[in-house]
């Protein structure tokens, strides 16, 4: 338990609502049993002027890829997954990947088959060689001259990349998790929603957690809005496709702040639902967070699209390294976070940390473009600051 100032925190979370800086946020802080904090200010869009409340629905976006890679996980303790074997044996369109080397003088793309096979550990920790054209150039300009749908379209042709580098070699963030989604739906024979749904989310009771927003959830869902350069804010018609090709593992979940720290407070106690009923394995959860990347380093991301994204680096200066499927930071950071904790964050500006060290967790969602957004990253830091001051005055 925590020795939090309420006061002192709801006074953190208004100043940048007041100040016009954000249009709302939500906030969850937890530890192994209790909802140590929740608070929801201001409001959902600058259009309507709804309020913004606990049950708000956000985008998740890239916050999708841990759920997806849980349910990977809850695969290979059956056996019905392996980490280290290529996976185009289980997704053929993996069997013979390409990989982008650049363009010719003619502006066609130079490829040349990959040195070695993809396998779902390279997938999960972001080693495959996929990309993203968010922040990788050629990568980019291969999906814009070849006509490749953007990821939000959810069209299976979206899926259609070369590598950015040969798997094994280099972290590059990209559409890995997406390819997770397709290996899960491929091995349990269900669609990834409803494999989901069963296994993870209705065991949390995540019951605003989906892929397809119904019409009672979109009411309650916050617009995205995007930074003008003054600084203004603007709503923005933002919606990952509703009727997709295929469910987007990497990025197409929407849900509350408290279904996201449902599934926190699952991994602060090694695998097991708040009723007990075991979803991981202690020691599956223990391998989650640990290196996987060996001596790779992780994290610092460069965008070549600005409207997109700012570039980020949650830890400058700190070896940060990869697990399955979280950032993690191998020293303990300024904020109080224990060495090894486990992080990531989603596009519009929602982020999460889980410190299986110190039995703390968060959450903070805004809808917010681009990513990294300087006001909503400081108020992250303040929020998880005062978690941790409140969690020492306690142990004091």
């Amino acid at each position: 338990m925590t020795a939090l100032d309420l006061k002192a925190m709801d006074g953190l979370l208004s100043q940048p609502v007041a100040a016009g800086e954000i249009p709302g946020v939500v906030a969850v802080a937890v530890d192994r049993h209790d909802r140590l904090y929740e608070a929801a200010l201001g409001v959902r869009s600058l259009a309507t002027m709804a309020p913004m409340t606990s049950d708000t629905v956000f985008w998740y976006a890239s916050m999708t890829k841990a759920l997806v890679a849980t349910g990977a996980m809850q695969l290979v303790e059956q056996g019905r997954l392996v980490l280290d074997e290529p996976i185009g044996r289980i997704v053929p369109e993996l069997a013979s990947p390409q990989v982008l080397e650049g363009f010719d003088e003619t502006g066609r793309p130079r490829l040349r088959p990959a040195r070695r096979a993809i396998t779902l550990r390279h997938l999960l920790t972001h080693t495959s060689g996929f990309g993203y054209d968010i922040w990788n150039g050629n990568v980019e300009r291969y999906m814009r001259e070849n006509d490749v749908p953007l990821l939000i379209d959810c069209k299976l042709n979206s899926l259609s990349q070369p590598l950015a580098g040969d798997p094994g070699e280099k972290w590059e963030y990209g559409i890995s998790i997406d390819w997770v989604g397709q290996v899960v739906q491929a091995v349990s024979g269900r669609p990834l929603e409803d494999y989901l749904r069963t296994h993870l989310f209705e065991p949390l009771g995540m019951k605003d957690t989906a892929f397809i927003v119904h019409p009672e959830r979109r009411a309650r869902r916050a617009d995205v809005h995007q930074r003008r350069p003054d600084g203004s804010l603007e709503k923005i018609t933002h919606e990952i496709s509703q009727a997709p090709e295929f469910f987007m593992g990497g990025g197409g979940l929407y849900g509350t702040a408290g279904d996201y720290s449902a599934y926190i407070q699952m991994l602060l106690n090694d695998g097991r639902a708040a009723d007990g009923t075991a979803l991981l394995k202690a020691e599956t959860v223990e391998l989650m967070g640990r290196n996987a990347i060996g001596d790779i380093e992780a994290g610092v991301l460069s965008p070549v699209l600005p409207t997109l994204a700012h570039p980020t680096n949650f830890f400058p200066g700190m070896s940060q390294k990869w697990g399955l499927s979280f950032l993690i930071n191998m020293a303990d950071s300024p904020n109080g976070r224990s060495a090894g904790s486990l992080t990531w964050a989603g596009l519009a500006n929602c982020y999460f940390w889980i410190d299986r060290t110190k039995g703390l967790g968060g959450v903070l969602m805004t809808q917010i473009l681009p990513f990294g957004d300087p006001r909503v990253l400081r108020l992250y830091e303040d929020f998880e600051r005062m978690i941790y001051r409140g969690a020492a005055k306690a142990a004091a």
